[in-house]
């Protein structure tokens, strides 16, 4: 398994690539990969959302249960999908959240890096899943390994934002030290659920303010189009 990430990462990623859990899912993978099955995303890029966003810069946490299942969908940043794919549903309802909360056109695409390269943590607790079996690797030790990595962000730092959407992500929270960090909790974004909560509910504005009340640089959190994408970097 190549494991890339930025170097700012290493003392949380190396410690959980060390631990007693982790070959068991490298076996587990090799062995899927062995019967020929498809799992996605692929290897070079299962540990992608510790590349683009620093450790030490980082400001906010979304947090989803694992990459789309769909043939070419899987992108390794939660919630985003290669911009050449269709803009899955759950994306387009974040875009209309965006939409009434900034007056966004909705772009073309569904890549979310810009808002990696800015220090948005886009995660999956669970980092694989196999072709059209979505949940498939939900008991591989994946939460394991984002559970402690969560933890100690909470631990490491001040005054992350974390965005959790759907009662998967909200069962997170008792990793997160609320004395030291601000919780902004909404149902789903999917077609299911987002009216309940996910629409209307203002969370970007109000990252943004929380982010601006310490003193930070408010995310940008607008899209734009295939032609006309702004380069972050790191």
């Amino acid at each position: 398994m190549n494991k890339n990430y930025h170097p700012s990462w290493k003392h949380i990623l190396e410690e959980s690539f060390q631990s007693e859990y982790f070959p068991l899912i490298e076996g587990f993978l090799e062995a899927e990969n062995n019967l020929w099955k498809t799992i996605f995303p692929s290897e070079d890029n299962i540990f992608n959302a510790f590349t683009l966003t620093k450790y030490e810069d980082l400001k906010v946490v979304i947090l989803w249960q694992d990459p789309y299942h769909g043939e070419w969908q899987a992108h390794w940043l939660s919630f985003s999908v290669q911009k050449w794919i269709k803009t899955p549903p759950s994306l387009r309802n974040i875009y209309k959240e965006l939409e009434d909360e900034f007056w966004y056109h909705q772009p073309n695409h569904g890549n979310l890096s810009s808002w990696a390269e800015q220090w948005v943590l886009l995660l999956n607790a669970i980092l694989t899943v196999e072709s059209s079996k979505p949940a498939s690797h939900t008991k591989i030790w994946w939460e394991t390994f984002t559970d402690s990595i969560i933890k100690k962000i909470s631990d490491e730092n001040e005054w992350i934002v974390f965005l959790l959407w759907w009662n998967f992500a909200q069962e997170k929270k008792v990793l997160i030290n609320t004395e030291k960090h601000v919780i902004l909790e909404s149902s789903h974004p999917s077609p299911f659920s987002a009216h309940r909560w996910f629409l209307w509910s203002q969370c970007f504005k109000k990252t943004n303010e929380i982010l601006e009340k310490q003193w930070k640089t408010p995310i940008n959190w607008e899209i734009r189009d295939n032609d006309e994408q702004m380069s972050f970097g790191i």
